[in-house]
């Protein structure tokens, strides 16, 4: 049964197939905009999602034709436990209320699927480079928008992420402009993995997350926290010892290693139990 959560009106949970969590941004008129109203409860949901045993991947989408706008400039929301500050202490805990929301995708131990179903304006750009994959509609676009507004374009880590998605050179000339970028390039340089008719993305997702949830669940986990910690990571050689320590753990604690040989030897698929 397809279950749905409301951590709030603005932010649905369900769980459309065994072992993926579907998170929907739910404020269409709007164009799923980061209003606090927003933002808060989708922090509350990643912490639940963190501990959820039952969920090995994770989807993050929007409702209607935007998956985020970024900054709402209308109907920013209330943030939580900010009575008696002052203006500058208040606008810090504003902000660390949108950082925590993009550290906490990034922690998260299950992997992150963006469904780019529309467009990805500002921090909304943010909220999809935060997530480990992502998957663009057809009609979805990208914007840096701060830079169009008189601001700096760098905002939530966009300034680190982007150029680690699609190189410096590129970063700095999409940064800097504050041009659009279609779905079609976005593909062609490395922003999303792949593009889906619209009628499909979801569907392209959940495949794709069903996949990643058969496979080992440290091994996952593992994964995911040695591909982060390689894009910091101070040398080759220093991570190249943390991912052999990985390795190791999964193939000395589990028998995960000899199920996939003997899956291959009965033409069937392996089942990971992830124990010994």
């Amino acid at each position: 049964m397809h279950v749905v959560t409301e951590y709030s009106e603005f932010v649905k949970v369900s769980q459309p197939v065994p072992g993926v969590s579907l998170v929907t941004l739910n404020r269409p008129e709007r164009m799923n905009s980061m209003a606090f109203d927003v933002m808060v409860p989708l922090r509350a949901v990643l912490a639940d999602l963190h501990n959820d045993n039952t969920t090995r991947v994770v989807v993050l989408t929007g409702a209607g034709r935007g998956f985020s706008s970024g900054a709402d400039h209308k109907s920013a929301g209330s943030v939580p436990h900010v009575d008696g500050l002052t203006r500058p202490s208040f606008a810090l805990r504003s902000m660390e209320v949108l950082d925590e929301v993009i550290l906490a995708l990034r922690r998260l131990h299950q992997p992150v699927i963006a469904a780019v179903n529309g467009a990805a304006i500002g921090g909304g750009l943010c909220l999809a480079l935060a997530c480990d994959i992502r998957i663009a509609a057809a009609g979805a676009y990208f914007r840096a928008a701060g830079i169009n507004n008189g601001l700096t374009a760098s905002e939530l880590g966009l300034s680190y992420l982007l150029p680690r998605a699609i190189g410096a050179s590129r970063a700095f000339e999409i940064m800097l402009t504050g041009r659009d970028v279609d779905a079609a390039e976005a593909e062609r340089i490395g922003l999303v993995s792949s593009v889906a008719p619209e009628d499909e993305l979801l569907a392209r997702c959940f495949a794709m997350a069903q996949g990643i949830a058969a496979f080992s669940r440290p091994g996952i986990e593992l994964t995911k926290r040695t591909l982060w910690s390689g894009l910091d990571a101070g040398s080759l050689e220093g991570h190249m010892q943390a991912e052999g320590l990985g390795q190791l753990y999964v193939r000395l604690l589990t028998a995960n290693f000899e199920e996939a040989v003997a899956a291959r030897k009965d033409k069937r698929s392996p089942v990971f139990t992830d124990e010994r």
